[in-house]
């Protein structure tokens, strides 16, 4: 009987443990180099959040360098971006369910591919697999002012990434 209760009290704390951590939010950014970013703000009547880590260009090459062409990147640092909506949408046209997604994107010279996975809570691009994509939409950047720290904006109906020299809009629109 002892081995028994031993057994569940085990079982109770192992999935209490897995639960927290799946639920928890970025980790603490006392240590880190890039701090947590997050933005809030209603889009079309929809609640949009995003959560994410800011690095800063600190005099290095980001386009092509650091974040490489072509590739899929996190579109941060650290954990990857997270992207909520609390209704269904559309981006660019497309439509996307309500819920929580990894904002993925693959940076290219001319045109952007932004990405929404459906695993959200990963570290980096490491583990990203292309089969859980909810939808890939193709956008172009611009060039900006100089922004040190990565960040994210809501301006109209569209959220920027705004980084370096380079502002890459996606345009979020009631469902269909």
């Amino acid at each position: 009987m002892k081995k028994i209760s031993f057994i569940c009290v085990f079982l109770v704390v192992f999935l209490f443990a897995s639960v927290t951590q799946a639920t928890a939010q970025r980790g603490d950014d006392v240590e880190r180099v890039s701090k947590n970013g997050k933005l809030e703000g209603i889009i079309e009547g929809v609640n949009v959040t995003m959560e994410y880590g800011r690095p800063k260009v600190k005099e290095r090459t980001i386009w092509g360098g650091l974040v490489p062409y072509d590739k899929i990147w996190r579109s941060g640092a650290n954990e990857a971006t997270t992207f909520t909506i609390d209704k269904n949408i559309t981006v660019e046209d497309k439509n996307l369910a309500a819920g929580t997604y990894g904002l993925f994107t693959i940076p290219g010279k001319e045109e952007w591919t932004i990405v929404f996975n459906k695993v959200a809570k990963q570290w980096g691009a490491m583990q990203y697999d292309e089969g859980e994509d909810a939808l890939r939409v193709k956008v172009k950047p611009a060039l900006a002012e100089h922004m040190e720290e990565m960040t994210f904006l809501i301006k109209g109906n569209k959220v920027i990434l705004r980084w370096e020299k380079l502002s890459v809009p996606f345009e979020i629109g009631a469902a269909k």
